[in-house]
């Protein structure tokens, strides 16, 4: 099965904010997931009987909406021969829209991975479950930080860090006795050290044993530690096979594991978080490059080198939440387009033609969002599209201090 691409996966992540932001005020929200294995026949001979029961519902207007959403549907499956090759699936139905009003919706989605079981549901919401299971990162290792003061597990799913345990142990220190004393601590010292890697031998293998799927496990850690325990085989054997590699580090908390991240990502280059560094380090170069700097931020300063056809690498933050709107004047023809916050879109009420009569108001003739407007603009250029997640600290400082836009240009040009 084919893995999705990065703007198939943001696209997939609009979608599903979309529909959960949709809530009917009662079960009046109906969710259709058609495998390719199943017969459109028979998908309407499921509706016929669903629209058969539901003119027992007791209320009039809940009744209503539920008949229009599947009769809608039914419509729409006219279109279909047989159904896609990933199945097709329909989110229609009444969503709120506050003082008691309802609007109707629908959404027909072709999904960027094959759907396997063919589901009906009718409720308050759009059952959005089988898309999200597309969305779970593929991409997990362990990480493991031990020496015998503390121990921290964590896990790298694609590019976000996680941490799930952290401890610390009774391991007593140096000490400054001597003679037959100084043999008996060492002796105390080391059973207590062999009790604290059992310990957390047994933990780490516990957490790492529960996650399916994972590929490796990274070891880090300041001194010799980390390379005797995991010599002297403390974690469970199914875990001891995924070891990749052992990393020094300064920490043993949350920070190391960051630490133990990064080293990580210089060695094993096929990391998807290492792609994402790599990247935004070869950007922030060009950035503290004096001289012919070959990178370029903002909005208005991507949008024309774009323009231009000087843009190498695009970098669009995942976080943002803007759409391009195009207007037409409706005495002159006039077009213009502007950006919009999503927040503000609701709301939004198009400036007056700047063209003919400021007091004539443009008219929306199409929305779109600003991530696919960009990368659209990208491809006809030939220019690579980096979809850069939150997750990592290079993908909040491309967001915070750079407008979630930025470009590697291919020679330098003057925007």
């Amino acid at each position: 099965m084919a893995e999705m691409t990065q703007r198939q996966k943001y696209d997939l992540k609009r979608k599903i904010e979309e529909l959960r932001n949709c809530k009917g005020r009662h079960t009046e929200l109906i969710s259709l997931y058609v495998p390719p294995s199943k017969q459109i026949f028979d998908v309407n001979a499921y509706l016929k009987n669903e629209l058969s029961q539901s003119q027992n519902i007791k209320s009039k207007t809940t009744r209503k909406n539920v008949l229009s959403a599947i009769e809608s549907i039914m419509s729409r499956l006219k279109y279909f021969k047989k159904p896609p090759e990933n199945g097709v699936i329909f989110f229609v139905g009444h969503k709120s829209v506050g003082s008691d009003q309802t609007e109707m919706v629908a959404f027909v989605i072709e999904p960027p991975m094959l759907i396997n079981t063919f589901l009906y549901r009718c409720d308050s919401l759009f059952y959005v479950e089988p898309l999200l299971g597309m969305l779970t990162e593929k991409e997990i290792y362990g990480l493991l930080l031990i020496d015998r003061r503390e121990c921290t597990v964590g896990i790298l799913r694609g590019n976000r860090v996680d941490l799930l345990k952290y401890m610390t142990s009774q391991v007593p220190g140096k000490h400054g006795r001597g003679g037959q004393s100084q043999r008996r601590f060492e002796r105390l010292t080391e059973i207590a050290a062999h009790e604290w890697f059992v310990k957390c031998g047994e933990k780490a293998s516990d957490i790492f044993l529960e996650e399916k799927g994972l590929k490796g496990i990274f070891v880090g850690g300041p001194g010799p530690t980390k390379k005797y325990f995991v010599d002297e085989n403390y974690l469970h054997y199914e875990i001891q096979k995924k070891i990749i590699d052992t990393f020094d580090t300064g920490y043993t908390d949350e920070f190391g594991l960051k630490e133990l991240v990064s080293a990580a990502s210089q060695t094993r280059t096929n990391l998807k978080i290492s792609k994402e560094k790599k990247i935004m380090e070869r950007f922030l170069r060009e950035v503290t490059n004096t001289g012919n700097s070959l990178a370029v931020y903002g909005e208005k300063q991507v949008r024309t080198a774009l323009e231009m056809g000087a843009v190498d690498t695009l970098l669009l933050s995942e976080n943002i939440r803007k759409y391009r709107v195009r207007m037409k004047c409706p005495s002159c023809d006039f077009i213009t387009e502007m950006t919009v916050d999503e927040d503000a879109l609701d709301g939004f009420s198009p400036p007056g033609c700047s063209n003919c009569d400021s007091s004539v108001q443009m008219q929306i003739v199409e929305k779109i969002d600003l991530i696919d407007e960009l990368s659209d603009l990208a491809e006809k250029i030939g220019c690579d599209v980096e979809l850069i997640s939150m997750d990592s600290e290079e993908g909040d400082s491309l967001y915070s201090a750079f407008d979630g836009m930025a470009g590697i240009l291919r020679y330098p040009v003057d925007v």
